[in-house]
C-alpha cells in the first residue's frame, strides 16, 4: 500500500476517533506537538530506522510525549510503533492536519512580501481570498519577508502560486528581450 495512503487512513482514524471522543481540538495539539519535535533531525531519523526496535522506539515516545498529550494520542502512537508504521508518522500527521482543516473548513495560505505587512493588509488578503473563491470559511494566512522579491507579493494558496512579485515581473521581461530575434541580429 503507497505511504499516501497508509497516512490518510491512519489520519482518518484518529480523526474519527477524535471526534468521537470529544478531544479533536487536544488531539490537534497533540499532532501539532509532535510536528513540531520532529522538526529535530535527530528524532525524525529515529522514527524512520529501521534498525531501532519498536521498544526502543515506543520508550522515546513515553519519555517525550507521555505528561504532554491526550491518552487517546499517545496510544495512537503506540499502535502505530506496534504495527511498523512508525516510519509513516511524519505524513500520517500532516494528513491528520490537512483532514482536520478540511473538516473545519480552514484554508491554508502564505504571501511572501517584501516588507512586512500590517494587520489592515493581512485582513484584505484574508477577505480578497474568500471573495476570489479560492478560500472558504477561515483563512489561515502565514506571511514571509522576502527583499530579494523587490516589491509585490507570491501567494501559495493550497496547489496554487501567484506570482506578482517585481522580481518575476523582471525575469519576464528579461526573458521576452532575450527571446527577441531582432535584438539578438544586432
Amino acid at each position: 500500500m503507497s505511504a499516501i495512503r497508509i497516512a490518510s487512513r491512519y489520519a482518518k482514524s484518529l480523526l474519527d476517533l477524535a471526534l468521537e471522543q470529544g478531544k479533536l481540538e487536544q488531539v490537534v495539539g497533540d499532532i501539532n506537538l509532535f510536528r513540531d519535535a520532529i522538526s529535530n533531525r535527530e528524532l525524525l531519523l529515529m522514527i524512520k530506522s529501521p534498525i531501532i526496535n519498536a521498544d526502543k522506539k515506543q520508550s522515546v515516545f513515553k519519555s517525550l510525549f507521555s505528561s504532554r498529550i491526550e491518552d487517546l494520542t499517545a496510544s495512537f502512537f503506540e499502535i502505530i510503533i506496534r504495527k511498523g508504521r512508525e516510519n509513516h508518522l511524519p505524513e500520517i500527521a500532516d494528513e491528520f492536519i490537512a483532514q482536520y482543516k478540511k473538516l473545519k473548513n480552514i484554508t491554508s495560505a502564505t504571501v511572501t512580501t517584501a516588507s512586512p505587512l500590517d494587520s489592515g493588509q493581512i485582513s484584505k488578503i484574508k477577505l480578497e481570498l474568500i471573495n476570489l473563491g479560492l478560500a472558504t470559511g477561515t483563512v489561515e494566512l502565514q506571511t514571509i519577508v522576502d527583499p530579494n522579491i523587490i516589491g509585490g507579493f507570491v501567494l501559495e494558496v493550497q496547489d496554487q502560486l501567484y506570482d506578482a512579485s517585481v522580481k518575476q515581473k523582471l525575469a519576464i521581461i528579461k526573458k521576452e528581450i532575450l527571446d527577441n530575434t531582432y535584438i539578438k541580429s544586432l
